[in-house]
């Protein structure tokens, strides 16, 4: 999590003795399940939701390797200020229980701070609950005020998307490298995309990384719901982000990503949704949209285990 830069440029950092070594804890409460939270602390399309922590500081994401071994790169952006540069290691992923990671802040080459960062994640299917403290050591500059404004922005932002992000899992028996290629296929996408007696319309679809799908979803009484999907990211055989737009160049209505686990002989498919707002999470709820999405997962599964 990138901390917040300091306009005022903090003065250089104390003696050992004076503070160069701080122990800072946070904590909050949200009104969202546990798969959500935790779906929306690790996925890369969501960090880049809230990382953000405050709407005068841009944050580009360079990198982005959820994973035991990988890392998360970004560069942090304010008008008049250097980029700061934050470097992300993930050492330790329990899922829904703990992440651990460090962290590593630098501007114009010098850098700044180092820390550990560990997080605890608790609750059910209606709230949790995360803990996250962060062991930091101050290098060119006292950064403990930085990560203090950085971190309680950041999980008030973390808290807002999880209470509007919707998750869904199915364990497919088939090899991730047929579910993937069955979800990425041009010719496959559109014949199981959409719930129980949904077809799909398409006008153009182009599935890579900068690509799109513009296409219709019609619903079993003949309503056309039009769609465009713009493909932020694929990673092959690993996850895939999204936007989702009503109809063609429409406002956008949720941030998505699609991971793909081994899970043995099968695959698990994760579905992340960060809904644009919290009245259409509602809405999406109030319509059934989880069970509909459990739908196209299912037809997904009878695609592939019929192939």
């Amino acid at each position: 999590m990138t901390s917040k830069p300091n306009p005022q440029r903090m003065p250089a950092a104390r003696d050992q003795a004076d503070g160069r070594f701080a122990t800072l804890t946070f904590e909050r409460d949200v009104a969202a399940p546990l798969s959500a939270l935790w779906q929306v602390w690790t996925a890369p399309a969501a960090r880049a939701v809230w990382s953000s922590p405050s709407p005068s500081v841009v944050v580009e994401f360079l990198e982005a390797d959820t994973r035991v071994g990988g890392r998360e790169v970004s560069l942090c952006k304010v008008a008049g200020e250097p980029d700061t540069r934050c470097e992300c290691g993930w050492l330790a992923l329990q899922p829904a229980r703990r992440s651990v990671n460090y962290e590593v802040i630098s501007s114009e080459g010098v850098t700044q701070s180092a820390a550990l960062v560990t997080a605890d994640f608790s609750g059910t299917d209606e709230r949790s609950r995360v803990v996250v403290t962060v062991q930091l050591s101050s290098l060119a500059q006292d950064m403990e005020a930085g990560y203090r404004q950085g971190f309680d922005a950041g999980l008030d932002n973390l808290g807002g998307v999880a209470e509007r992000t919707m998750v869904l899992q199915r364990v497919i028996r088939a090899p991730r490298s047929i579910v993937w290629n069955t979800w990425v296929n041009a010719k496959t996408l559109p014949q199981w995309w959409g719930p129980d007696g949904f077809s799909c319309r398409t006008k153009r679809i182009d599935l890579r990384t900068g690509g799109e799908w513009v296409f219709d979803m019609i619903g079993p009484d003949g309503t056309v719901f039009p769609n465009h999907h713009r493909y932020i990211e694929i990673r092959p055989e690993e996850r895939l982000a999204y936007t989702l737009l009503w109809g063609e160049n429409g406002p956008k209505h949720a941030d998505a990503w699609a991971s793909f686990e081994t899970e043995g002989e099968a695959t698990k498919v994760t579905l992340g949704m960060v809904m644009s707002t919290k009245a259409e999470f509602e809405a999406a709820k109030g319509f059934g949209a989880i069970e509909l999405g459990l739908q196209t997962l299912g037809k997904l599964e009878r695609l592939v285990t019929s192939q």
